[in-house]
């Protein structure tokens, strides 16, 4: 019964044109190497937190093969937002998704907090603050959508103290994007983490920095990098 990590999965299981094997030998049998992993570490009793970049599907019918798979996977997992999650819809329309599609062991995490055995877990996606971070198709708003995520962050952690109520469990926040990243840093998102008292934050989004430290302290939490791609494709114990 342990919660474990990994962000990123980039799945194309209907469509082999989206695969992330154009990148590189480090993709190279991706998904498969996913499934072996998974299978190998994670019993139906654990749980999995998936911060987001889940599948490349366009709409939520275009996804169903990933989730179908994700679905077909050990263990109950926890799915969140990602940048490329286009697919993604409101969580009561997705819910009526997996219900009509027999899938049962998937779990939203979306403005809300879960209790997942002894920790309480909230999030968002969070987001960078201008382009030298995060280039986007069209022009967007960095400010407003920083400040939409900071709302989510909130509202989420809000669920997760009433959660805990009197009891001591870690609260543990994961991100798809990370609140800190080399001299940049979410301002709006870091506050929040040090006021919520938070000690570890999981964050993915980051590819090709392998020689990156997995873990780092910033302010006093710790941040641990989650991509799939870093995690050698083996989900991480929390």
């Amino acid at each position: 019964m342990s919660v474990y990590v990994i962000a990123d999965l980039h799945l194309a299981t209907a469509d082999s044109q989206k695969s992330m094997e154009v990148f590189g030998k480090r993709w190279k049998n991706y998904i498969q190497r996913i499934r072996d992993n998974w299978q190998r570490v994670i019993t139906d009793s654990d749980t999995v937190i998936i911060p987001g970049d889940i599948s490349w599907g366009l709409a939520t019918s275009d996804a169903l093969d990933d989730l179908l798979w994700l679905e077909s996977l050990s263990g109950t997992k926890v799915i969140m937002k990602g940048n490329h999650d286009f697919w993604w819809s409101t969580v009561s329309k997705l819910n009526s998704f997996f219900e009509q599609n027999n899938i049962k062991t998937i779990k939203i995490l979306n403005n809300n907090a879960l209790e997942i055995e002894n920790y309480i877990i909230a999030g968002s996606r969070g987001w960078f603050t201008d382009k030298s971070m995060q280039n986007t198709e069209e022009d967007v708003d960095y400010d407003k959508i920083v400040n939409r995520e900071s709302i989510r962050l909130k509202m989420s952690l809000d669920e997760a103290i009433k959660l805990r109520g009197e009891t001591d469990r870690e609260i543990v926040v994961f991100l798809h994007f990370p609140p800190v990243w080399g001299e940049f840093v979410c301002r709006p998102i870091i506050n929040l983490l040090k006021e919520y008292n938070i000690k570890r934050c999981y964050f993915g989004h980051i590819h090709s920095v392998y020689s990156y430290p997995e873990t780092f302290e910033f302010e006093n939490v710790k941040f641990h990098i989650i991509s799939a791609d870093f995690l050698d494709f083996l989900p991480r114990i929390v």
